[in-house]
Order: C-alpha cells, then sequence, then structure tokens
C-alpha cells in the first residue's frame, strides 16, 4: 500500500488518508475517540453502509482492540448527516444534480 493510504474496516477500499474517518484507541489509557491521538487507529469511510455495517458488526471494536464507546456512533451518523446536507447544497448553488 502506498504511503498516506489506508483502508476502510468496513469495506476494504484503498484510498487516501484524507478521505476516511479516523477513530483511535489512545495508548497508554486505551480510550477511544476521534481524529487525533497516538496509538492504534481504524480508519472507515465516510458511507452509510460502511458505518452501518462498523456498527453491526463490531468492526470499530475489533479492528482497535477495544470496547467502542456508545457515543462515537451517533457523532459519527451525525457527521455524516452534516457532510451529506453539504454536499446536497453544494450541488443545488452550483446547479448540478445531486447522485442519489
Amino acid at each position: 500500500m502506498k504511503s498516506n493510504y489506508r483502508r476502510c474496516i468496513s469495506c476494504r477500499r484503498v484510498g487516501p488518508k484524507e478521505s476516511f474517518w479516523r477513530v483511535v484507541r489512545v495508548y497508554p489509557s486505551h480510550q477511544v475517540q476521534l481524529d487525533q491521538g497516538m496509538g492504534r487507529s481504524a480508519y472507515i469511510c465516510p458511507d452509510p453502509a460502511c458505518l452501518q455495517a462498523a456498527q453491526k458488526k463490531n468492526r470499530l471494536g475489533k479492528a482497535l482492540k477495544a470496547k467502542v464507546p456508545p457515543e462515537i456512533y451517533p457523532t459519527l451518523w451525525q457527521r455524516l448527516q452534516s457532510s451529506q446536507n453539504r454536499f446536497q447544497t453544494n450541488a443545488i448553488a452550483t446547479g448540478s444534480q445531486p447522485h442519489t
């Protein structure tokens, strides 16, 4: 895999690190948090199917080898909703049709 490329824990797609959400098990406290910190990381696509599969099959917990706090998933769902709203707003502003 090329440097700065990561793999989604759900769909296994490979892409630039910036195109994924990062979930971190912080060392040495073993707290699980979003985006920042040093420790074991897992990456997930900002896609409803990936997030749903990760939540249903506990893929974040397995990848991080830690229990994922219940507030992580609602936060990710809110991010997904806001990013989709932003995409639709930009599509309307530019006059292009959003893909469904």
